[in-house]
C-alpha cells in the first residue's frame, strides 16, 4: 500500500525547490517564460500555503502546494519529479487536494494553468476541472479552472 502524502515543512524547502524547478523545466520553453511557480519566494510561502509531498525512495516524487482561501481551496502547484511521471503520482496528488478540500469544508477547487500548456488543461478536464475563465497577463496568459464539489454527499459534482 502506498503512503500518503505528507505535510512538508521548511526543513523541505530544499527538495521542494529542487522538484519544482526539475518538474517545471520542460515548461519553460513551450510557454517561453518562467513558470509562475518557479517565481515564487518559498521562504514566504510557508507562512501561507500548505505543502503536502509523496516520497520517494531519495527525493520526493510529487508536491502539491494548497492555499486555503475564504470561499475554495487554491491548487496552487502540482509537480511531479520527471523520474515519477507516467505512475499516476499526479493523479494521486489531485485525488488529495479533493480530500484536503472536503476536510477544510471547502467546496470549490481551483487551479490556473499556462494556457499553452494545452495538454495540462485537457488532464485537468479529465479530473473534473472547467475552464472558467482567462486572464491575459504581460508575459502571458494563464486558463483559470474549477471543480465543484457536491457538500451532500461527499462527491464531485
Amino acid at each position: 500500500m502506498t503512503r500518503p502524502p505528507r505535510r512538508g515543512g521548511r526543513d523541505d524547502r530544499l527538495a521542494i525547490e529542487a522538484l519544482q524547478q526539475a518538474a517545471y523545466a520542460r515548461n519553460r520553453a513551450r510557454l517561453g517564460v518562467e513558470p509562475l511557480p518557479l517565481l515564487a519566494d518559498y521562504a514566504r510561502l510557508f507562512d501561507t500555503h500548505e505543502f503536502w509531498l509523496l516520497d520517494g525512495v531519495t527525493a520526493p516524487r510529487g508536491l502539491l502546494v494548497l492555499e486555503k482561501r475564504p470561499k475554495d481551496l487554491l491548487v496552487w502547484s502540482v509537480a511531479v519529479s520527471p523520474v515519477a511521471q507516467g505512475q499516476g503520482v499526479g493523479n494521486r496528488l489531485l485525488e488529495f487536494a479533493e480530500t484536503r478540500a472536503r476536510e477544510l469544508r471547502r467546496w470549490k477547487l481551483r487551479l490556473y494553468t499556462g494556457e499553452k500548456l494545452v495538454e495540462n488543461i485537457a488532464w485537468y478536464q479529465r479530473h473534473g476541472y472547467a475552464i472558467e475563465g482567462r486572464e491575459v497577463l504581460e508575459d502571458r496568459t494563464i486558463v483559470h479552472m474549477l471543480k465543484t464539489i457536491d457538500k451532500n454527499t461527499g462527491g464531485i459534482s
